[in-house]
């Protein structure tokens, strides 16, 4: 009787045991907790990767806005570069010793003359005027300014032959002007070897032209500009 107890109460005992057993089994394999521990450990990758994201964002944000920064910096260096492009075209504008444009009064620094001996008319010196290289100009006032030496008996007086006003000089194109230094026929005179020549009476910059010969001058006179050289001989009518 004993002995089957003791085989019952070690059966209950085994038995206990598996079921224990089971238990804790089923307990470890519980889709609830497997759903638990996957849950739990989902916010803790999120959370990973939220703050590993925001830290990428964060060091790349700066950068980029680095970036722009930069390209703005090299916007405002070609708008410069505009500003000194348009600095250069003033320097330009004004640089190089030539007159640039249309319709600028020709001042006697302007031109580049040349005298000659004629022998018509008794004789007389004709002048000619070029515009210097690079500069286009017009002889707005139809005669010159002409003297010899700087006493008022020396100054010449106008014919008005011949006359174009304005001559536009530019490149090969020449006006002529004539100056004969004695009308009278008498023995009175004074001996020049230069005359002075302007365009305008008040031009700061006359030009003193040497003369092929000495002249002697007495009451001289002077043609107005012409293109045509012919008509540039002075006569008293």
């Amino acid at each position: 009787m004993r002995s089957r107890l003791a085989a019952r109460s070690a059966r209950l005992v085994l038995a206990a045991a598996v079921v224990t057993a089971l238990a804790a089994t089923t307990t470890a394999c519980d889709p609830d907790d497997v759903a638990d521990a996957g849950s739990s450990k989902a916010p803790s990758a999120v959370a990973s990767a939220g703050s590993g994201g925001s830290d990428s964002s964060s060091s790349d944000s700066p950068s980029t806005s680095g970036s722009g920064t930069g390209g703005s910096g090299s916007s405002g260096s070609t708008t410069g570069g505009s500003g000194s492009s348009g600095s250069t075209d003033k320097a330009g504008d004004s640089g190089g010793g030539k007159k640039g444009g249309y319709g600028q009064s020709c001042g006697t620094n302007d031109l580049d003359f040349t005298v000659t001996s004629e022998s018509q008319a008794g004789g007389y010196y004709l002048v000619t005027a070029k515009a210097k290289s690079g500069i286009t100009c017009y002889l707005d006032i139809n005669t010159p300014s002409v003297s010899f030496g700087s006493g008022a008996d020396g100054v010449a007086s106008p014919v008005g032959q011949g006359g174009e006003d304005p001559i536009k000089l530019t490149g090969s194109a020449v006006a002529y002007t004539g100056i004969s230094p004695k009308t009278t026929n008498s023995n009175a005179g004074k001996e020049f070897e230069h005359v002075i020549i302007a365009t305008t009476d008040d031009d700061p910059n006359p030009a003193e032209l040497k003369l092929p010969d000495p002249a002697d001058v007495d009451k001289p006179i002077v043609t107005n500009w012409a293109t045509n050289r012919a008509e540039a001989v002075p006569v008293i009518v």
